[in-house]
């Protein structure tokens, strides 16, 4: 069962910092190059110069490069007292308020050290695929700084919200020791409270220790990376005890019925590909699916999300087409046109819909241009989809429905892993709040 401990965490230190927007950040994976540069200018002690440096003329593998930077950043802020090591172990209750729309949304997680284990033991589980390019990456960080100096996002199953309710009664009416918000999730307010009482430590404990199938949100490359870093301290260290830091990944955790629990859609933006007109690319797709023209970006968006289903996708290929509305004919045919060795609850995914029949087969994308993401682009927000086909940027744009928690339980009960980007959990766990040191004499 899951095992999730408190830890001394390293932390800025907020009598140094009158805002702490100045150095908190999105996660590592949603910042580019303009992002970065943002953060670069808030601050010269922003967390972006420790979770992604920017490279530098003469840089090489073995040094001085992006990770050696960033562990000399680390280093030097513990000494000058930037960062500060916590004096005893804490859990940390992580509140998030936003809104969506004209909905406003609490999110309540916790954040704690949490054990890793391997995927075959049904404990945690993925639900995304991952590319081996960010898992090489995050590993060569790791490995230099020897800490988690970001949280993976997992979700538990707790149908009575008991955990969040212990984290309630836990932080009272206290004032939280953190309140901020980020500057690119600008309407999304961070707050954040130290628990260090002995009797509420054990309860959270307890009542997460019963915990099964536990799913990853996000951090599936940072998850991955723990794993393999945990091996290589494993052989090099084989007397080390099993509270041996290096066994840990920190992490928030969040309840699947948590009421503020919120996946928006990520839609996909196809460029660099001359294979087909897009005009082309409805005819074909008459066969499968009944295409209705909509107005405007507004009412397509709408008509797909009111689908029951999810089997409604939207379409722009410039305003030669304009934005069509694609809504599949039969309910079996993703089980009949997806010949992959997948569950009908995989193949009855939008996601998979989208990218196995419209995009493989239909639009007839290459196979490699969406692994290697040179033909596709990923976009939460869909205007700047459309601009990009208006541009002469992009090719065409296909937007989707959001996928649901219970699709992601039914997929992960199948050992099932969906496709690139099938989830975007909004909003996202920020970088900055707090680091899990793991060298090798480190103990939880």
């Amino acid at each position: 069962m899951v095992v999730v401990r408190p830890f001394r965490a390293v932390r800025y230190d907020p009598r140094r910092f009158e805002n702490m927007q100045e150095v908190v950040s999105q996660p590592y994976d949603k910042i580019d190059d303009l992002l970065q540069q943002r953060y670069y200018d808030l601050s010269p002690y922003n967390v972006v110069r420790i979770i992604l440096v920017k490279p530098e003329h003469g840089d090489r593998p073995t040094g001085p490069n992006v990770y050696t930077r960033a562990c000399s950043c680390y280093q030097e802020w513990l000494k000058e007292g930037i960062l500060v090591r916590e004096a005893q172990p804490a859990f940390y209750a992580y509140e998030q308020v936003f809104a969506v729309g004209a909905a406003q949304y609490t999110r309540l997680g916790l954040i704690s050290a949490i054990e890793l284990t391997d995927f075959d033991q049904g404990v945690i589980l993925p639900h995304e695929r991952i590319h081996s390019g960010p898992k090489e990456d995050r590993l060569r960080l790791l490995t230099t700084i020897q800490a988690n100096t970001e949280q993976i996002f997992i979700l538990y199953p707790d149908s009575e919200n008991r955990v969040n309710a212990l984290l309630r009664r836990a932080v009272g009416k206290r004032q939280p020791d953190i309140d901020v918000v980020e500057i690119f999730e600008n309407d999304v307010r961070q707050r954040l409270w130290k628990i260090t009482d002995p009797t509420a430590l054990e309860a959270i404990q307890s009542e997460m220790s019963s915990k099964r199938s536990l799913i990853i949100a996000d951090g599936h490359h940072r998850y991955s990376t723990g794993l393999t870093y945990r091996d290589s301290q494993r052989e090099a260290h084989p007397d080390a005890p099993a509270d041996a830091a290096f066994n840990f990944v920190q992490a928030t955790l969040v309840s699947m019925t948590d009421p503020g629990l919120v996946i928006l859609p990520t839609h996909r933006e196809i460029y660099n590909f001359s294979g087909i007109r897009p005009a082309d690319i409805l005819a074909r797709a008459r066969e499968y699916f009944i295409i209705a023209p909509s107005p405007d970006l507004a009412a397509c968006l709408t008509a797909v999300d009111a689908h029951p289903t999810g089997h409604a996708f939207g379409f722009f290929g410039g305003p030669q087409t304009g934005f069509q509305v694609l809504t599949l004919k039969d309910e079996q045919l993703p089980d009949r046109l997806i010949t992959d060795d997948y569950s009908p609850d995989w193949k009855s995914l939008a996601v998979s819909i989208l990218h196995k029949v419209l995009l493989e087969q239909i639009a007839g994308v290459p196979v490699h241009g969406v692994e290697d993401k040179s033909m596709v682009r990923y976009h939460r927000y869909p205007q700047q989809a459309v601009d990009n086909v208006v541009h002469h940027k992009g090719d065409f744009v296909f937007f989707v429905s959001a996928t649901r928690m219970d699709q992601i339980k039914a997929c992960t009960a199948h050992g099932e892993t969906m496709p690139q980007k099938s989830t975007d959990f909004y909003p996202k766990m920020i970088s900055g709040l707090s680091i899990l040191p793991l060298g090798p004499e480190e103990r939880l």
